[in-house]
């Protein structure tokens, strides 16, 4: 077996294990592979046992990686910024968007979207923590920011949060979950590989886990 299926494996034991004690009933996080800067080589077994979503950073990597090897079952996400320029290109290849955060954004996603049969599946990214270095929707702004993608006619499924370093995510993906059931929204997408078991507890629906599943990046 491969070394990215045991470490696969051992994480969805891990994550039964967590529901398990919390007693939640009915909730099984999707797992995306975030498979950024590995070659298909490392993907490929992933693949084979049954894996199918995939994170990537860059638009252009994922068109080089995955425009031949992709197919119905794959879902593609894309977890890195996004910038106005790639829109187009990430349409071709992305079947999930989790880094929205602004509306220049959203008025060229919701421009190209309607060249494509299939609209991309969208995560608004907030700025849980208020921090001046980071991307995302301020929580101030984010009712008024939805409905402005409403009115776009952009396919938003949930939020998206990267938590401040070195201060317990638990108390920010606890203010998330209660950000998305405002909004009265289903998905969540929070959760890397430091921190995924914190999500678990705070109904995270989609975890972006890479170097716990391919190891550390060169």
């Amino acid at each position: 077996m491969h070394q990215t299926v045991q470490n696969l494996l051992n994480i969805q034991s891990q994550i039964k294990s967590k529901i398990n004690e919390l007693k939640y009933n009915n909730y099984y996080p999707k797992i995306v592979a975030v498979s950024k800067t590995f070659p298909i080589s490392h993907i490929m077994p992933l693949i084979e046992s049954g894996h199918n979503h995939f994170g990537e950073n860059k638009v252009q990597e994922a068109i080089e990686k995955w425009s031949e090897i992709k197919n119905d079952k794959i879902k593609l996400h894309l977890v890195g910024k996004l910038q106005t320029n790639k829109v187009k290109f990430a349409l071709q290849i992305f079947d999930f968007i989790h880094s929205l955060d602004n509306l220049k954004l959203a008025k060229k996603i919701s421009e190209e979207q309607k060249k494509y049969l299939n609209k991309p599946k969208i995560f608004i990214q907030i700025n849980i923590g208020n921090e001046d270095q980071k991307s995302g929707v301020k929580k101030e702004d984010l009712k008024e920011f939805y409905k402005q993608c409403q009115n776009l006619d952009l396919n938003i499924i949930g939020t998206m949060c990267l938590p401040p370093i070195n201060l317990n995510p638990s108390n920010f993906f606890s203010e998330m979950n209660k950000i998305n059931l405002d909004l009265n929204l289903n998905e969540l997408s929070m959760g890397m590989s430091s921190d995924y078991i914190d999500a678990i507890k705070y109904n995270s629906t989609y975890l972006r886990i890479g170097s716990n599943i391919f190891g550390k990046r060169s």
